[in-house]
């Protein structure tokens, strides 16, 4: 009998999926916790204390952004930042009976893509989806061709979650300020939403560079707590509400404040700047993983986030990979969180023009603050060892 005992790694490779609260989070959100508990929407001096933590909080996030803190909207999350900023410059559109036109990417979150299929499923919209090349980088020639004179909406993702490509921004920028340009006061206006959920940790969010006229952002992807996030709405862009029942962030998103929530937000945010990224850590992952055979590395290498490195393996399915790596304590991703669950290859990857023997076997790792060199061999030592087996197994 082999009494040996069984080690356990404990490697968090999915930092994309979500992060850790960083402990100077949690530290400044206990107090809102347990005795700062008040409705910062209260005229008491409970409530008071509270919305004065939330204005500190909104000043924080305006400033990281370059914005004003009044264009600031608090949010659930990204998923109803995204939905807010579509459905809000939509639904506001059309209040004259007009119909109106709308283009996104191919490689975009779900929460992005499912709005417009919604939209464009109740006929309320046309859409467009602009194609991206094979480094899941959007087609800067079709995205202008594809605009018409009842386009109201452009959003395009910042940097890629699941390969980590960055997207040239700044040019389709240049592409809609041109456009209204030409339109004049008279003509609709066009917006520009960016989803900038992975970004942020690593990239420059000043929305007057991006030219960014709405920008989306989750707290849990920046070392904050899940279920808080912020829209920036620039000064002057309309949009409709879609949630109803009370008066707060400016009648736009209406609900009771998560107190709590933008307190971490706040601070979570502040300390993005402060921290080191681990780009030296990626650079020591990738020399290693290319001494694995029959390898494919996904995405823009040239210009891809420094935290992601998505890889696809012949004759190993990426499910597989994921779960025996999990029975060793280690965390990877076969892709995005929100559609881990599902067997079909990847929207970004088929959108990329990758053959499925290699989109079948993809997995993605995505480094974090937490994660250290030490984590390296016993990661690269598991993940060839699991390869090896699932080879073996192949027919």
């Amino acid at each position: 009998m082999n009494n040996e005992l069984r080690i356990m790694q404990n490697i968090y490779y999915d930092n994309s999926a979500t992060t850790k609260v960083d402990p100077k989070v949690l530290k400044a959100m206990l107090p809102y916790l347990e005795n700062e508990f008040g409705n910062s929407g209260s005229v008491h001096s409970f409530g008071q204390r509270a919305l004065a933590a939330v204005d500190e909080a909104r000043d924080k996030v305006a400033n990281f952004f370059g914005s004003e803190a009044q264009e600031i909207i608090f949010t659930s999350g990204a998923t109803e930042s995204n939905n807010l900023a579509i459905r809000g410059v939509v639904d506001n559109a059309i209040k004259g009976g007009q119909k109106v036109h709308i283009i996104t990417s191919k490689i975009e979150h779900p929460a992005v893509l499912e709005v417009f299929k919604y939209l464009e499923k109740n006929n309320l919209v046309e859409t467009d989806y602009v194609e991206v090349d094979e480094n899941g980088v959007i087609k800067l020639d079709q995205l202008e061709k594809k605009i018409k004179e009842n386009t109201v909406l452009v959003s395009i993702m910042y940097a890629n979650n699941e390969v980590g490509s960055v997207q040239p921004i700044e040019s389709v920028k240049k592409i809609l300020k041109q456009v209204q340009n030409d339109r004049g006061e008279k003509g609709l206006p066009l917006y520009f939403h960016v989803d900038a959920v992975q970004a942020v940790n690593h990239l420059d969010c000043n929305v007057d560079m991006l030219g960014a006229d709405l920008l989306s952002l989750s707290g849990h992807k920046i070392y904050g707590p899940k279920g808080i996030g912020a829209l920036y709405v620039r000064k002057g862009v309309k949009l409709a509400p879609i949630v109803f029942g009370g008066h707060q962030e400016y009648n736009i998103r209406t609900g009771t404040l998560n107190v709590p929530g933008i307190v971490g937000l706040g601070v979570a945010i502040e300390l993005v700047a402060k921290e080191k990224g681990p780009s030296k850590l990626k650079e020591k992952l990738v020399a290693e993983l290319k001494n694995i055979s029959d390898i494919k590395f996904n995405g823009d290498l040239e210009n891809q986030l420094p935290n992601i490195i998505n890889i696809s393996f012949l004759n190993a399915e990426g499910e597989s990979i994921l779960m025996m790596l999990d029975m060793e304590g280690i965390a990877i991703s076969t892709g995005s969180a929100c559609s881990s669950g599902s067997l079909e290859p990847s929207h970004v990857l088929t959108a990329m023009g990758i053959k499925p023997q290699w989109s079948h076997g993809c997995i993605r790792i995505s480094l974090g603050r937490f994660n250290s060199e030490a984590e390296v061999e016993p990661f690269i030592t598991a993940l060839k060892t699991t390869i090896e087996k699932l080879r073996k197994m192949a027919p």
